[in-house]
């Protein structure tokens, strides 16, 4: 588990904060991290795209000329491939791009992507950007400079900051997430992640909520499970026996 300074608006350290192994320093799995990209890719595609086939298209009812005698190639309708305004094809039809990935995927994703980042020193907790509830991107882009001087940021933080968030909304080399809304793509496409410090204790707390369960929960879950799948063999044995038993009957 590595440390990092805790910095406030004005860039002078306010304290410390731990980041922790599991999350920040895992092995990166480069072929599910481009798995886990290449499927949030493709949902955000709208698959709206659509074209005409020869059957599709207005109009070529009638054969153009006829068959022989003309000296010309032969043809059917004037809405043919071959012909300007004709039909397409195997042209693209609307389809739905989504790949479904499992949460467990996408979470050791995320995980490897931040762990990426944190290794190069580039994952920044900061105390604030603004002053309190005063709406300023000036300020908030001189706290950032302050903690990274590379052009693409990526900045955390929760869904009531609405100060930081107004401040920063309209600036193009910073993406602003809520913390719910971290993922893998946009990660990889910044060069540093800052996380305000609440939105990195809730980051950490939903993590941890979710990769321990409680023992007691864990075992009573798996003791039902076990109770039913002894009911439902009970029951098939029994089945089976009687109807041994009938056929034994009947001859």
């Amino acid at each position: 588990m590595s440390t990092i300074d805790v910095l406030d608006a004005s860039g002078n350290t306010s304290g410390t904060v731990d980041l922790p192994a599991d999350i920040f320093d895992v092995q990166v799995n480069i072929p599910l991290i481009h798995q886990v990209v290449v499927a949030q890719q493709a949902a955000a595609r709208q698959g709206s795209h659509s074209t005409k086939s020869r059957g599709e298209v207005a109009g070529g009812g009638r054969k153009p000329y006829r068959q022989k005698g003309t000296g010309r190639a032969r043809q059917g309708s004037i809405r043919a491939p071959q012909f300007v305004g004709g039909g397409v094809v195997h042209g693209p039809t609307p389809h739905d791009y989504v790949q479904r990935t499992p949460k467990k995927m996408k979470a050791a994703a995320l995980r490897g992507a931040l762990s990426d980042r944190a290794r190069d020193g580039r994952v920044h907790v900061v105390e604030a950007l603004v002053d309190g509830d005063t709406v300023s991107t000036r300020a908030a882009l001189t706290a950032i400079a302050r903690t990274t001087e590379r052009p693409r940021t990526l900045v955390v933080l929760e869904r009531d900051d609405k100060a930081t968030w107004l401040s920063l909304r309209n600036v193009d080399t910073v993406h602003v997430l809520n913390v719910d809304q971290l993922n893998t793509y946009d990660v990889l496409l910044s060069d540093d992640v800052v996380f305000l410090k609440p939105a990195f204790d809730a980051f950490v707390a939903r993590v941890a909520s979710r990769t321990s369960a409680p023992v007691g929960e864990v075992s009573a879950e798996s003791d039902d499970r076990a109770q039913q799948t002894a009911e439902i063999a009970g029951s098939t044995a029994a089945s089976a026996s009687d109807a041994v038993s009938n056929e034994e009957d009947a001859s």
